[in-house]
């Protein structure tokens, strides 16, 4: 009897303005591409059933749960992961709310909430208290009681509007 040989397919992408090339099983979820094969441990791994919200990055410009994308769906798109954001070493405006306002406290959930929250304020610059926890419904977080982080994305909407900083 024959042996199986597993089939690899070759993908390309760019990844925080990085473009990578590589062979890559079929089956292989994208958020295990950027983790094992690129090295970008910031998307997290929660659930692997897209209910958690910890592997949120941008594909192509929209938020997308990583655990539920193939990378051979990814080839020749866009990815900007966590590790995409900060630009010359500073935080940009929603990293920079969840650090001022105490948006994390294990910090397991953050990458994805930083991530649906550039979502929501590029939609949505000035969301209302409820308009921000409905935005971020699909993002579980086992410490903080979402207060916090609600106070972060206010941080940051209005950081990123020009207006001044609500204080913790």
């Amino acid at each position: 009897m024959a042996e199986a040989v597993a089939t690899r397919i070759p993908v390309k992408m760019t990844v925080n303005g990085t473009e990578y090339a590589a062979e890559v099983e079929p089956r292989l979820l994208l958020v295990h591409f950027l983790r094992d094969n690129l090295g970008l441990t910031g998307t997290h791994i929660g659930c692997d059933t897209s209910q958690c919200g910890a592997c949120v990055v941008y594909l192509n410009g929209e938020s997308i749960k990583s655990c539920t994308v193939l990378a051979v769906q990814a080839d020749g798109g866009e990815v900007m992961t966590i590790e995409g954001l900060a630009k010359d070493g500073e935080y940009d405006p929603v990293q920079q709310g969840f650090w001022e306002m105490h948006g994390l406290q294990c910090g397991y959930c953050t990458p994805g909430m930083i991530m649906s929250t550039h979502s929501l304020l590029k939609r949505n610059p000035n969301p209302s208290e409820t308009e921000i926890r409905h935005a971020l419904e699909g993002n579980l977080c086992r410490c903080t009681g979402y207060q916090n982080i609600v106070k972060a994305v206010q941080y940051a909407a209005e950081q990123m509007s020009g207006g001044s900083a609500p204080t913790s």
